[in-house]
């Protein structure tokens, strides 16, 4: 790929992201909790997970043990995270692959099948024709009835990136109160020069194109988005 690498920051410090979560500056525990109950409205059919930009797969990690899949692939572009993703999924009941690569990269060549395709907090790092590649890719290697769950930042419906950003560092400054001063900084550089979020109508559209029609908002929490796509209302989900 040839844009920049927007991970930078994370595989320079994983601390830093560690940090964050634990805090819960981007409500990790919220839309946790909510992806686990998301997977639970599953039917009971094995399935296969693709993880995209998994990081240290901490939070989804749990849900997985509840829910877990017969494959759970991994990919991120940080030796680090994908070093304690191991740890943390290493209780898991069925197969797990880490890879180290580009998460566009790894979706555009899967030749598998996959029943739900996961990414936090990585799409938005995307420019808009990467993202509509992204989506191409998503409904071509999801299964018929498959998910692709999307936890990300989103932008309010004819807002500009601009005025976007400023709200979120206004966030970070307001209440990322625990972050050291230089690491708060290194962290609003990152916002500032990597973060290329989409309104709800854009991601919608681009799924739609894709052969994703119907989108559910499963969860909001400030500009965190949880984000559910699939071919029709009814995909996979448990009867009754």
């Amino acid at each position: 790929m040839s844009y920049p690498n927007p991970a930078a920051i994370f595989t320079r410090s994983w601390s830093l992201y560690d940090l964050l979560t634990e805090h819960n500056y981007m409500f990790h525990r919220e839309i946790y909790a909510g992806v686990d109950e998301l997977l639970s409205l599953r039917d009971d059919s094995p399935y296969r997970l693709l993880d995209l930009g998994c990081g240290n797969a901490r939070y989804l990690a749990p849900c997985l043990m509840r829910i877990p899949p017969t494959l759970y692939r991994g990919v991120d572009l940080s030796e680090t995270a994908l070093a304690e993703a191991h740890e943390y999924l290493a209780e898991l009941p069925g197969e797990v692959v880490l890879t180290q690569g580009d998460l566009l990269d790894a979706v555009e060549s899967t030749a598998e099948s996959w029943d739900v395709l996961f990414t936090g907090f990585a799409l938005h790092h995307l420019m808009t024709d990467q993202k509509a590649r992204f989506f191409r890719a998503a409904g071509r290697s999801l299964s018929e009835k498959g998910w692709l769950i999307l936890v990300d930042v989103v932008r309010e419906e004819n807002q500009d990136r601009e005025t976007y950003l400023e709200g979120y560092l206004r966030f970070m400054h307001e209440k990322w109160t625990e972050v050291p001063r230089d690491q708060l900084e290194e962290a609003c550089a990152h916002v500032r020069e990597h973060d290329y979020p989409e309104p709800l109508s854009t991601l919608q559209e681009m799924a739609r194109q894709a052969g994703l029609s119907h989108m559910r908002l499963t969860g909001r929490h400030a500009q965190h988005h949880t984000l559910l796509f699939t071919r029709s209302a009814t995909s996979a989900m448990k009867k009754g």
